[in-house]
């Protein structure tokens, strides 16, 4: 499994996604519940969302992206995604211990 990181850039304010909230909130409460998704939050600096997800490969988290309702709702203006590799940090300690 590999770890990325992803920023959305959003094209409409706050308002103008809120059509599509809550199937984004469904969506991300699937990919949660199956493991896929570890953190996403609104990033308070910058209209846009960060995610952490675990997929198999670049491959398949294409695919969960292009899933996202906000992304086939066409409110992404930019996705930017980093293959990450957490190596210190109370977060991994934590899962450390609970594995």
């Amino acid at each position: 499994m590999a770890t990325y990181v992803v920023e959305f850039e959003y094209n409409v304010d706050r308002a103008g996604r809120e059509p599509l909230h809550r199937a984004h909130t469904e969506y991300l409460r699937t990919l949660t519940d199956d493991g896929v998704l570890l953190l996403a939050g609104p990033l308070r600096d910058l209209n846009g969302g960060l995610l952490v997800y675990e997929a198999e490969d670049r491959d398949r988290l294409q695919e969960i992206l292009d899933a996202e309702p906000y992304v086939r709702g066409g409110i992404v203006a930019r996705v930017s995604v980093r293959d990450w590799a957490p190596g210190k940090g109370a977060w991994l300690a934590a899962k450390s211990s609970a594995a």
